[in-house]
């Protein structure tokens, strides 16, 4: 998988080493079902005052712009202490609180993480709790919690780039916990809890609040960025490295954009999508063909005619996924390649209501799912965060970081 980082060196200062740093983290392990990295960026690092896990602080200190640290297994082993029988408890289904949110009735489902409020008064659990729990097995009358951290008991790869130093620290006394924030709140959801499949796919989860057909929504041509450039940049950059030079190319749920020029020399871009002004403003495009996938999911191309099939920040959108998924292993050549990116952004009205209901490693959980569910392999995912907004976004200012991109991609081989 790409280091999203190699490229973004600035240019060394003549601070000290042990100035602030941005350093740009790359977490790898793997699940039964993927391989997995994790990239985030965390600006202005002080090598004295924050907490690094193990030695890694200290091995980072007198390292020059552009240098790259491998931590050791054992400061990578303590980001996430082993799992404990003492964390996973069996209780009662009536233990889960689904009137918890005024707004709405939640209930529990296999594999899915919630806020530990909703078994309050269980587990040593305390009201208003906010940290994440899973529902592992659960049956009619029991509920299986796990409390340990999803990345418990995996192991766990972490490098470190100094990506830029700078010759004055944060203006604030806080301290930064780097070991949380590379863990918090996503890592290792993705994963599936001891092999068993989440259960993404109940309760209406493929309804959308905007239910009019979708030819009537995309009637007029969209000319917009949905992401923002760095996103962008950052998506055609890993299309790039994943999909082969001289390939020929789907770009499924395609417009105006593309997102492939970093592939080398591909022989053709074939577009689908919804609007046909859209498809024809595409430079990239050889040629295009106008279909609703959520009508028609099957696609009007004979067997094996693509080496490579990419889908930007759409999947959300699919009301027949698991059928377009096998629409797509379908028309690859063996050894052909899907990749499919998206971020944190979309028109949630069309979404797909399980997709709002997830936290964004979640969602990657789900993609990862149909991709097991139409017989892919060789499956590995990929998580980009931190980095920052381009200054001349119209978001800057206001949002710190520029869009996350996440991407899970497989093979057809046989």
């Amino acid at each position: 998988m790409r280091d999203p980082f190699a490229n973004r060196i600035e240019a060394p200062s003549r601070s000290n080493p042990g100035d602030a740093a941005d350093i740009g983290f790359m977490l790898d392990w793997a699940s039964a079902e993927a391989r997995h990295r994790e990239c985030l960026l965390l600006p202005r690092l002080l090598p004295e005052r924050d907490h690094w896990p193990g030695d890694l602080g200290s091995a980072l200190h007198a390292l020059g712009v552009g240098a790259v640290h491998k931590a050791s297994r054992a400061s990578a082993a303590v980001l996430v202490p082993p799992s404990e029988m003492d964390r996973v408890w069996e209780l009662p289904g009536s233990a889960f609180n689904r009137g918890l949110r005024r707004h709405r009735r939640v209930e529990p489902h296999a594999g899915r993480f919630y806020p530990r409020a909703f078994i309050a008064g269980h587990a040593g659990v305390e009201a208003g709790d906010r940290e994440l729990f899973r529902v592992g097995a659960l049956e009619e009358d029991r509920l299986v919690a796990d409390l340990n951290h999803p990345l418990a008991d995996h192991e766990l790869r972490l490098q470190a780039r100094v990506m830029a130093r700078h010759a004055r620290g944060r203006d604030d006394d806080h301290s930064v916990d780097v070991a949380r924030l590379l863990k918090a709140r996503g890592p290792g959801m993705q994963a599936r809890w001891r092999g068993r499949p989440t259960d993404f796919w109940a309760d209406g989860a493929l309804e959308r609040e905007d239910p009019d057909p979708d030819a009537a929504f995309y009637a007029e041509p969209r000319r917009v960025h949905h992401l923002d450039a760095t996103a962008r940049a950052e998506i055609a950059a890993l299309y790039g490295a994943c999909i082969p030079a001289g390939a020929r190319v789907l770009d499924l749920m395609s417009s105006w954009e593309s997102h492939l020029d970093r592939v080398e020399t591909p022989e053709a871009v074939i577009g689908l999508g919804m609007n046909a002004q859209e498809l024809a403003d595409n430079p990239c495009l050889a040629s295009a063909h106008v279909q609703d996938l959520n009508v028609q999911p099957e696609l009007p191309y004979a067997a094996g005619s693509f080496d490579a099939v990419a889908c930007t920040a759409s999947v959300e959108y699919l009301t027949q996924p698991e059928a377009v998924f096998q629409a797509v292993r379908e028309v690859l050549r063996p050894g052909g390649v899907f990749v499919v990116t998206f971020s944190d952004r979309c028109f949630p009205t069309k979404a797909i209501a399980v997709w709002e209901r997830l936290y964004d490693f979640e969602r990657v959980g789900l993609v990862l799912d149909l991709f097991l569910r139409a017989g892919f392999t060789d499956l590995a995912t990929f998580s980009l965060r931190g980095l920052p907004r381009p200054a001349d976004d119209p978001y800057a200012g206001r949002l710190e970081h520029a869009d996350p991109v996440f991407a899970v991609w497989g093979y057809r081989w046989d």
